[in-house]
């Protein structure tokens, strides 16, 4: 039966704390699974949908980015992808009543996840400048607003497109279309804040910023290396993936600073026997500390250099270029300097080495918490290099893994979400649409709330997401925000986002994944790039949430018409009422699509995009070939009395969207300020297990940047790391604390102290 949502924030005091559980998904999954699900839509609602999640025939799940095998399961999601569903499905509607009753005020001392409960908002809201509260608007008036705004702007460049991973191939392909036919490259997407790391660093050393791997290579690999994710809870189906190669016979190596229940055991909810016993998982766990990856992997190379016959001398030689120097720097790796930066033991580490060496094919898989520091983009390019030292580039089996986090983030860049584009996509884009786009860059995320809070931007425009939610700095970035003359957000349902606004707000309501989608030319659908590659069709199935929705790709035409007006030659209405000529138009700019709309008919499951370092073992770089590269080892180092923090999230969230206040492989209920350190740091500072701490975070511009309250939960981290979920500890991020090269902010390595406070 459908409950309904929560008529005031939950307590959150006192979190309970028991053991962190060694296994994850089974029977306990399932039920939660469809506890969660009962909640929001219903019964026979929740069969409906759930049945055509992730199908060739359905929708794709709108969580993550995992891909499906070709034979799909009756039941082909996760506990989390179920949420994601159930939350986005739900029977609960935010309607023009509940603004009347929730001032702006209100809502901005709500919590995510009472925000998020409230359901599916139904119709274009406003925020008048001056008012104190959303009032509904006709849609011709919200785009009449947008378009004042936009008109009235000094420069294109003072206008910024933000663009959540949920956003399909159409609409993504026809905003970044619009924003450069506006004149600007301003668009900032969540890639900035998660993988920037990896594609900076994929796009130099094999000439391809995305992953180059596929299901069927994870299933044949010898060895499997996870480092710094826990796909348990960010990639639940992952685990499926990595439970068959075990049973084909790979090791897994898991490299993390905390132990994550995932990795130790799979309790596999789609067998009897999996649901009972489970396969352990993890073969050798590598508990590093924060941000010492880069030394790991630097050591193992030189130990590979140093081993007789290890070298795939062949493929160095044909395909690779800077080895010398890279081997050069490799030879400088020190032992003493890597335990220090590692926390590891020597033994550890030589057992990693017999592994790598035993393994003709290798995979390395990684998330943000090899993404997230000052130091990423070196430390995943010495994840290539490990690779290319054995020529496990282009090998079956074999290959790099970043593993992408939300459903469409991969394919959203590759459509042209990116605030610093190629020529040749300008090139082709200008050619088929007959625009002049700009070639100057525009702004990614840290640079768009910069810019925001120097008064360089003034409109701010969200296809989908959270964005105050998902950013560093909260209190920089929520003033940034409320100096713009219009925000803008493109939504299913509320979050902070809409609480913290310009001088002027609107929210438009938009279909979700589950949703119908029917417009002049008939019943549409839309087209998502998975992790790996891999393009395909995505249908809803239910009556949309309120008549009064549009699409993303109906609102991102309505608005370049109303802003560009007749001076604009692109057919906006013939793509609002049909998808397929889109993608005719992706077809022709963007390589790899040729022939889109025919080759989804053919194959109902989609196609893989080329990847020549895969497919050719060919590396469009700088040089023609895979580049090893050569960059001084860094690891953080922290002041005596000091914790390195990791922002992460618990099992009952998404990104920012907060299912539940339950973390149940971590073993806490009732509570998110809770703060993870190991048992021994916390004794050495003098905070007993259940004692309450403010987490003070320390920079070098001298600010304090300040979370009170959290509960301290003794739990085996690593030495002198610690661990707190976000968004609650974003505020401890400072803006300009980002990755080199990809201007990634640095949420993984934050230097704090640990004040004992009262319980709150």
């Amino acid at each position: 039966m459908v409950s309904k949502p929560p008529a005031g924030d939950p307590v959150q005091d006192a979190p309970q704390v028991t053991p962190p559980q060694h296994a994850a998904a089974g029977l306990p999954a399932v039920g939660h699974t469809l506890r969660i699900a009962r909640e929001q839509m219903g019964s026979l609602r929740t069969a409906r949908t759930l049945l055509k999640v992730n199908q060739k025939d359905g929708f794709d799940c709108p969580g993550c980015a995992w891909p499906e095998e070709d034979k799909r399961h009756v039941a082909e999601f996760c506990e989390n992808g179920a949420k994601a569903v159930a939350e986005e499905a739900t029977l609960r509607r935010v309607t023009p009543e509940f603004f009347a009753a929730h001032p702006v005020a209100d809502l901005a001392e709500r919590s995510g996840y009472w925000l998020g409960q409230q359901g599916r908002i139904t119709q274009p809201m406003f925020l008048p400048e001056g008012g104190d509260r959303y009032e509904p608007v006709t849609w011709e008036r919200a785009f009449g607003i947008l378009a004042e705004e936009l008109r009235a702007l000094d420069s294109p460049d003072e206008a910024l497109f933000y663009t959540s991973g949920r956003t399909s191939n159409e609409a993504a392909f026809l905003l970044q279309l619009f924003a450069r036919e506006f004149g600007t490259n301003n668009l900032p997407d969540c890639s900035n804040m998660c993988h920037e790391s990896s594609g900076s660093a994929l796009t130099e050393t094999i000439g391809v910023g995305k992953g180059s791997v596929s299901l069927e290579d994870l299933h044949r690999a010898d060895l499997i290396v996870v480092a710094g994710q826990n796909p348990g809870t960010n990639h639940p189906r992952m685990l499926s993936a990595l439970e068959k190669a075990k049973a084909a016979g790979a090791r897994i190596i898991s490299v993390n600073p905390l132990p994550e229940a995932g990795l130790e055991r799979f309790k596999n909810p789609q067998t009897p026997l999996g649901m009972v016993r489970g396969a352990a998982l993890t073969d050798l766990f590598l508990q590093i500390r924060i941000g010492g990856d880069q030394a790991l992997f630097r050591l193992l190379n030189k130990l590979v250099l140093e081993t007789p016959g290890a070298v795939d001398e062949e493929f160095v030689r044909e395909h690779t270029h800077g080895y010398e120097e890279f081997a050069a720097a490799a030879g400088e790796a020190d032992w003493d300097e890597t335990l220090a930066a590692t926390g590891l033991e020597r033994s550890e580490i030589e057992r990693a080495l017999e592994m790598v060496l035993a393994s003709e094919r290798t995979i390395v898989c990684w998330a943000m918490g090899l993404t997230q520091h000052k130091h990423s983009v070196p430390t995943i390019r010495e994840v290539v290099n490990l690779l290319l030292l054995r020529g496990n580039i282009g090998r079956p089996g074999a290959g790099v893994c970043p593993v992408r986090g939300h459903s469409n983030v991969q394919g959203d860049r590759t459509m042209g979400i990116f605030e610093r584009p190629a020529p040749a996509f300008l090139d082709a884009l200008d050619k088929e649409f007959g625009i002049v786009s700009p070639r100057h860059h525009g702004f990614d995320v840290v640079r768009s709330i910069q810019a925001l809070r120097d008064g360089e931007a003034k409109v701010f425009f969200a296809m989908g997401g959270n964005f105050v939610g998902a950013t560093p700095d909260t209190e920089v970035t929520e003033a940034a925000m409320r100096r713009a003359r219009l925000t803008v957000h493109v939504s299913t349902k509320l979050n902070r986002s809409h609480a913290v606004t310009g001088t002027r707000a609107l929210i438009l309501p938009t279909l979700g994944r589950t949703d119908k989608d029917v417009q002049k030319a008939g019943r549409q659908f839309v087209t998502v790039e998975d992790s790996m590659g891999l393009v395909h069709a995505s249908r809803g199935n239910l009556p949309p949430a309120s008549p009064h929705l549009l699409s993303e790709p109906a609102i991102v035409a309505r608005m370049a018409r109303a802003v560009l007006g007749e001076a604009s030659a692109t057919p906006w209405e013939e793509f609002e009422a049909d998808y397929a000529r889109i993608r005719d138009r992706i077809g022709r700019v963007v390589p790899g699509f040729e022939d889109f709309n025919a080759r989804l008919a053919a194959d109902p499951g989609g196609f893989a995009l080329p990847h020549a370092p895969r497919d050719e073992r060919r590396f469009p770089t700088k040089t023609g070939k895979a580049n090893f590269t050569a960059a001084p080892v860094e690891y953080p180092r922290v002041p005596e009395g000091r914790l390195l923090l990791q922002t992460l999230r618990s099992h009952d969230q998404y990104n920012t969207t907060i299912y539940g206040l339950d973390d149940r492989y971590r073993g806490i209920k009732g509570g998110r300020r809770v703060v993870l350190v190991h048992p021994e740091d916390a004794a050495a500072l003098g905070l007993a297990d259940g004692a309450y701490a403010d987490l003070v975070s320390e920079w070098t511009d001298g600010v304090e940047r300040r979370a009170p309250g959290f509960r301290v939960v003794h739990y085996p981290t690593a030495r002198g790391c610690a661990a707190a979920y976000y968004p609650e500890t974003n505020v401890l991020v400072p803006l300009e604390s980002t990755a080199d090269v990809s201007n990634t902010p640095a949420s993984k390595s934050v230097i704090v102290r640990l004040e004992q406070s009262p319980s709150t």
